[in-house]
């Protein structure tokens, strides 16, 4: 298991959630950390949250545009670690007959096209020991109803990695694929009714709770310092695949 500390990261999508979590978590075992978020004042909020250490930084950016990636990783220089939690969801959960092009597009965008661009351009910065950690999740395993879009594109952000595994090797590519995790974006999904669902899913899991952001952060670090894993998907989901 590598040590990361004094290693140089960044996280996609750090300003909240997993992200937020493995950020601190990241800083706690030594390393520096860039969050990367599009905007600036939830950037500026995490920092806060973090208690602005010496170690974080924060850059806006979208990773749906190419040239802001690029000038991401101009800006950054050499880095030991890559990853990225992102993921705009918001208005994708609808039945087929309502689906809005538009937010399926925004979905693909941050789950897909980011991952692939944030690949292509840090892939040149990162060591050779280095590794790129991507977020999928169980829609890919477990589709339900209105959620068609997220499943589609978690499933095609999984073959992203075992092809960039091979491609970029020796650096490491992998993926987490969380269960149902209480974090802010649950908002989007249940709306009013979050708690009331994330009950509901706790008593089926054979665990007993639903995941918290500390889990998969937990999951994103052995990836991370695992020098004998890649193209591997990495399942937490308090066994919700055998429900």
């Amino acid at each position: 298991m590598a040590d990361i500390a004094n290693s140089k990261i960044i996280v996609v999508g750090g300003s909240s959630g997993m992200g937020l979590a493995l950020t601190k978590r990241c800083l706690d075992l030594g390393a520096e950390v860039i969050i990367v978020g599009r905007s600036e004042a939830k950037l500026k909020r995490a920092s806060e949250a973090l208690q602005n250490p010496a170690g974080l930084s924060a850059i806006a950016a979208d990773i749906a545009w190419e040239d802001q990636v690029a000038d991401l990783f101009a800006q950054v220089g050499r880095i030991d670690h890559l990853v990225s939690t992102a993921a705009d969801i918001e208005g994708a959960y609808e039945l087929l007959p309502a689906v809005d092009l538009k937010a399926a597009q925004r979905v693909v965008e941050s789950k897909f096209y980011g991952p692939l661009l944030l690949a292509k351009h840090g892939a040149p910065q990162l060591s050779t020991n280095g590794s790129i950690t991507f977020t999928s999740g169980i829609a890919a395993y477990r589709p339900a109803a209105r959620g068609s879009v997220v499943a589609a594109v978690n499933a095609a952000l999984e073959g992203l990695v075992r092809a960039l595994a091979v491609e970029l090797a020796p650096i490491r590519v992998n993926a987490v694929s969380p269960g149902w995790v209480d974090t802010p974006i649950w908002s989007f999904v249940a709306g009013d009714k979050k708690d009331e669902t994330l009950d509901a899913m706790a008593k089926r899991l054979p665990v007993g709770r639903v995941g918290q952001p500390d889990d998969i952060a937990d999951a994103i670090a052995f990836l991370m310092g695992n020098g004998f894993t890649t193209g591997t998907v990495l399942h937490v989901e308090g066994g919700h695949r055998l429900i």
